[in-house]
């Protein structure tokens, strides 16, 4: 009975590691036209995510006028609105399935919105804050030539 056990637990450890190698570290989900990796969402779940870009998208066009106008309160009020967007009523499975890099730059992202609006609020200087922009972008565009959604 015992040696019984043993060998039903061996091959649950070995169908659990295979699964965890499959999704975490195989290849297998890079897409071979562009390499990037592909994430299998639900609509409601690529909803939010996609809202939560294009909140990304539209803050960015607002920091640019605000820039370009000089007025470092546009630049404030977005920067702000985007560090806490989609941050709320985001589905209970959807943070099972992002890979943890993508969570990282999600959150890094929104962290770097905060600070930009804090400091736009605080320095009042537009130059500094395009700076803060053109870093910020580097997530957007790590993310999108990195993953993309089925």
């Amino acid at each position: 009975m015992c040696k019984f056990c043993y060998i039903s637990l061996g091959i649950a450890l070995i169908s659990i590691l295979s699964l965890i190698y499959q999704f975490q570290f195989n290849d297998q989900n890079l897409d071979p036209e562009d390499g990037r990796q592909s994430i299998q969402l639900l609509p409601t779940e690529s909803r939010h995510v996609l809202s939560e870009m294009r909140i990304f998208l539209e803050t960015v066009q607002q920091i640019i006028q605000g820039i370009t106008e000089n007025d470092m309160n546009v630049v404030k009020e977005a920067a702000r609105r985007a560090a806490v967007a989609n941050q709320v009523d985001t589905p209970e499975t959807l943070s099972k399935k992002l890979p943890l890099e993508f969570k990282k730059l999600g959150l890094d992202t929104h962290k770097k919105f905060a600070i930009l609006a804090l400091d736009a609020e605080q320095l009042e200087d537009p130059e500094h804050a395009l700076e803060q922009l053109a870093d910020l972008m580097n997530n957007c565009t790590s993310c999108h030539a990195s993953y993309r959604f089925n």
